[in-house]
């Protein structure tokens, strides 16, 4: 396996997320407290949240979790479910199981950097990027080509991060369907499902379209629970479940069993707590659209379909790079500039940065950005 490069993103953040003043460029919708999510919990998970035994876990999860994951699929069970501890562990996991130096895998571009670097790492990968010129627009014509006799896994994110993309449920059942034709492995991160601004454009999960496909989800994006550390695969091929527990046991072995009863909780609670931050995203947007419309010499600005991230462009003359660094260091306004979704598989766009929308009061960093971009007018 080859060496796996830096994280760039968490390399970013490790500098600047816990000292910036205005973090707007979270990816997770705002989260609650300990206390507040307790008090969503019913009288039985309650109870074994205050007596929890601190043992080891079951290595798949705790089975009221995987039931809590599985209400929400139409034709995935709770024996369907895998838990990680988080949705990285997950995707490294995945990929290693799945590819080997003679596979070859397909990934849609822009993404969050593992999703292609560790395919990468074990075998020939080719990007299809999504066109920033028609709205990030995925050409199926293009995904075929991309395919050869070898290729083993196809690997999408929508709601996409960075740009917030919703393809058509038709595009995403036709790449369901084209992965069964040819033995490949539809793998679907979907962790920003649920968070679609027209709700009657959500995707069906991929592991309910195909046997063969896999779900990535976690607690952490459209919940905003990353501190509880919990993700998890469904897949209803038994033998690949299987492979995915095996290869479990050389990494965390089992969850922390009081994130798994929390997560229980919240999984159980989802449409609340969906509700709640649908309703924060609805209520954030026209304050971004207000701030963006004041500056349209610098900003080509577009909400996102879903999630809780959007892709501007940026259209200052010294570019995108040196906008983000200085505002940073001199405001402290973190945004994410478009070298952290740089690839290598596909050109990607360089005048772009990423800004987050999921987080309460967004006008203080709104309006400390603004003040830095009038004194510099």
């Amino acid at each position: 396996m080859t060496r796996l490069p830096d994280f760039r993103l968490e390399t970013h953040f490790s500098r600047w997320e816990f000292t910036a003043r205005h973090h707007l460029t979270a990816s997770d919708a705002q989260t609650m407290t300990m206390g507040e999510l307790l008090a969503l919990a019913d009288d039985g998970d309650r109870e074994a949240f205050e007596h929890l035994a601190l043992g080891y876990t079951e290595t798949f999860g705790d089975p009221g979790l995987r039931a809590a994951i599985a209400a929400d699929h139409r034709e995935a069970g709770p024996e369907d479910v895998i838990c990680f501890a988080g949705a990285e562990e997950a995707l490294y996991l995945a990929m290693n199981v799945l590819l080997g130096p003679d596979d070859h895998a397909v990934v849609v571009t822009p993404n969050y950097q593992a999703a292609e670097t560790v395919p990468l790492a074990l075998c020939e990968v080719t990007g299809v990027a999504l066109d920033p010129d028609r709205d990030w627009t995925l050409d199926l014509d293009l995904v075929r080509a991309a395919l050869r006799p070898n290729t083993r896994v196809l690997s999408v994110n929508f709601p996409n991060n960075p740009t917030g993309k919703v393809i058509d449920a038709a595009d995403f059942a036709a790449l369901a369907q084209l992965c069964d034709e040819r033995g490949i492995r539809l793998f679907s991160d979907e962790v920003y499902r649920g968070l679609e601004r027209d709700r009657d454009r959500t995707l069906p999960q991929a592991a309910d379209l195909s046997p063969s496909a896999l779900s990535l989800n976690v607690t952490s994006k459209s919940l905003g629970l990353p501190g509880l550390r919990i993700g998890w695969i469904v897949c209803r091929d038994r033998e690949l479940r299987s492979r995915l527990e095996r290869a479990k046991h050389y990494t965390t072995i089992c969850n922390s069993a009081p994130s798994e009863v929390l997560a229980r909780i919240a999984l159980k609670a989802r449409s609340t707590i969906l509700d709640r931050n649908r309703a924060l995203l609805a209520a954030n947007l026209p304050v971004f659209d207000a701030f963006f419309a004041d500056f349209p010499e610098l900003f080509d600005w577009r909400a996102p379909d879903g999630g809780c991230v959007a892709y501007p462009r940026y259209l200052g003359a010294e570019g995108v790079e040196t906008f983000c660094t200085r505002l940073v260091q001199e405001a402290g306004v973190l945004l994410l500039p478009a070298s952290i979704y740089h690839s290598e598989l596909t050109p990607t766009p360089t005048d772009r940065f990423r800004i987050g929308l999921g987080r309460r009061d967004p006008e203080a960093g709104l309006a400390a950005l603004a003040d830095w971009l009038r004194t510099r007018r």
